[in-house]
């Protein structure tokens, strides 16, 4: 068996990664890259391999770094199935869709044509096959999956992939940030030779839920008491629905007074809709028990959904204070680039920054202190008030990482661990944590253990349970 690493070595976003075996070849994940610019030459350019022999793609979950190019592979001559779960199946419709249309308007500002357009999403759903947590599939005639629940996102997995010789390897995808309000806590992987997992916050730890609770509604009643617009740019998937779900127990409790909240975003409306529709089963049991209490976890009654441009507009003659969530969670893009340019000058306006900013994004310029960000092609001056909140992540943190390194190691089988889908520093310290903790032979977890930073393009072979390094 052969592991590729063409996306998500030395970048957390553009995740891609190519597993061969006998005859047989596997992508998993077929991402796009994020940051300072959304259309870049990686984007635009030919993929590294092969890709009318590709027969598989299995995706981890809908998150627009995981699947944003899988339109492009069908354009190119893709023809085999899609494997994913079911919520992630819906939401990943939903955020090509979305992805289509942002890439159209970019594309027409640089001259250049779309990567790809709404009915070549619909081609690439036709290829989907969706399968449930715990099922082991053959999906070609060398190489089998099994998806394990990752509790990042609603429906991400993390997929064990065996060979017909008994060679396996495993990649997370992106793991969760356990325990979270809404989902299950990951589940860990023993069974496999070779671990790719992610190194997002490899470096970083996380407020503990309870204090990231206390530190939202702690910066929310500030930003009331300022008396301006409350910003927050929210990623549409997971981020978004964290933050309704955190607002309606302020208000439901009287920790907050009643103002009006505008989720301004038509995905993350639909998006939301989506979590509605397989939170009953996705959940974790207690807030399933909350959902047939209240029927709805994310609604309240000064809640405003702005699905049309009409709606949207309307917001401003509001009287403040007021919240505004809306993407992209990176302010690179969607209605909330309209409202910072409108809002950031003013110094009763907060921004609250409560997700992983790129390196480049106008987020991350933000959260750095930057006096003026560009956006929507003028420059904006930031007089506003900027708050971080870290913890609010859908990503493990350094600690919880290590727990998760700990508990696949557990089986002493895993010998080799590649950290990956992180930013180059992120990846080195997180290797580095698990070549003290488990190197060598630490008695909690009864094996040996390496530690692998990979490059870009690198590709390792796995047989009889040794991992090594592919000379071409």
């Amino acid at each position: 068996m052969k592991l590729s690493f063409y996306g998500g070595a030395g970048k957390v976003t553009g995740s891609n990664f190519l597993i061969e075996s006998g005859a047989s070849k596997m992508l998993v994940d077929c991402g796009i890259e994020q940051g300072a610019d959304f259309v870049v030459e990686e984007v635009y350019g030919k993929f590294p391999y092969e890709v009318k022999n590709i027969d598989a793609l299995v995706v981890t979950h809908a998150h627009l770094d995981h699947v944003g190019r899988i339109p492009k592979l069908m354009k190119e001559g893709f023809k085999g199935k899609i494997f994913m779960t079911p919520p992630t199946r819906d939401l990943a419709e939903l955020i090509l869709r979305d992805s289509a249309n942002i890439l159209r308007q970019d594309a027409e500002r640089r001259g250049l044509p779309p990567l790809y357009e709404e009915k070549d999403v619909d081609e690439a759903m036709t290829l989907v096959e969706t399968l449930e947590y715990h099922t082991e599939k053959q999906v070609t005639p060398d190489l089998s999956i099994y998806l394990r629940n990752t509790g990042h996102i609603l429906g991400s997995a993390s997929v064990r992939i065996k060979d017909s010789e008994g060679n396996s390897v495993a990649l997370t995808g992106d793991i969760g940030n356990s325990p979270s309000p809404l989902l299950p806590n990951w589940e860990p992987i023993e069974d496999a030779d070779a671990l790719v997992m992610e190194s997002t916050y490899g470096n970083r730890v996380h407020p503990n839920q309870q204090v990231r609770v206390e530190l939202l509604g702690e910066t929310l009643r500030r930003a009331i008491a300022r008396g301006g617009t409350i910003l927050i740019p929210a990623f549409s998937l997971e981020r978004t629905q964290l933050m309704l779900y955190e607002l309606s127990n302020f208000f439901s409790s009287g920790e907050l007074p009643q103002i009006p909240v505008f989720l301004d975003s038509p995905l993350a409306i639909h998006v939301t809709e989506a979590y509605e529709k397989y939170g009953p089963t996705y959940f974790k049991p207690e807030v399933e028990d909350e959902i047939k209490r209240e029927k709805s976890i994310f609604e309240f009654p000064f809640l405003k959904k702005t699905l049309s441009r009409g709606e949207s507009e309307a917001i401003e003659h509001i009287p403040n204070p007021k919240i505004i969530i809306a993407g992209a969670g990176m302010s690179h893009g969607g209605r909330i680039g309209h409202w910072e340019a409108r809002y950031l000058p003013d110094k009763a306006t907060t921004l609250i920054i409560v997700g992983y900013q790129a390196p480049g994004s106008p987020g991350r310029r933000m959260a750095e202190g930057a006096p003026s960000v560009r956006l929507n092609g003028s420059e904006v001056k930031i007089r506003a008030k900027v708050e971080i909140l870290d913890g609010w992540s859908a990503h493990a943190d350094r600690d919880e990482l290590l727990k998760f390194a700990e508990a696949a190691l557990a089986g002493k089988r895993i010998k080799t661990i590649f950290t990956a889908l992180g930013e180059p520093v992120a990846e080195r310290f997180l290797a580095q944590r698990i070549h003290d903790y488990f190197l060598p032979q630490d008695s909690r977890v009864g094996v040996k253990c390496r530690a692998i930073v990979p490059e870009q393009g690198e590709s390792w072979e796995v047989a009889n349970g040794s991992v090594k390094k592919s000379i071409r």
